[in-house]
């Protein structure tokens, strides 16, 4: 699966201005329930925050990639937020997060969730691609880096 097949550049903030883990946790659920007019903004953000609970999403070198398996979920869909300045998010590495990338997948979605994780994990291990996207300050340039 391609990554503009998840994400669409309706769904991508940059120099957010969020100052906590819910706050941006708040907006993510925002733009990814706008994608589906079948689920909540709730729903969406009750999902993030369960997993969350399990432990923290924060992969390091301030990236996180919030994420569930949504009940109900059709299809998988994804957003993305650039923030102007880190915030604490329990990150394996205790670094400042600034860039999120949020994924809801279909409760039944097991591999598929598992392959884009791995994609994305991939996507952001790469130092070149994040300051890439720390430096842009365009959406349409943030879309393109995220779906090469």
């Amino acid at each position: 699966m391609q990554i503009s097949e998840i994400l669409s550049s309706d769904s991508v903030l940059c120099g957010q201005s969020c100052s906590s883990k819910k706050s941006t946790l708040e907006e993510l659920s925002k733009l990814l329930a706008d994608t589906d007019p079948s689920i909540s903004y709730i729903e969406v953000f009750d999902c993030l925050i369960a997993r969350e609970k399990l432990g923290s999403t924060g992969l390091g070198k301030g990236v996180a990639i919030p994420h569930g398996r949504f009940k109900g979920g059709k299809k998988t869909i994804a957003a993305f937020i650039q923030l102007q300045h880190g915030i604490n998010y329990d990150a394996i590495d205790d670094a400042p997060v600034d860039i999120l990338f949020a994924l809801l997948v279909p409760e039944d979605s097991t591999d598929e969730h598992l392959k884009i994780l791995s994609h994305l994990a991939e996507l952001f291990s790469n130092n070149e691609t994040l300051e890439q996207l720390r430096s842009e300050s365009s959406i349409d340039r943030i879309y393109k880096i995220l779906t090469g």
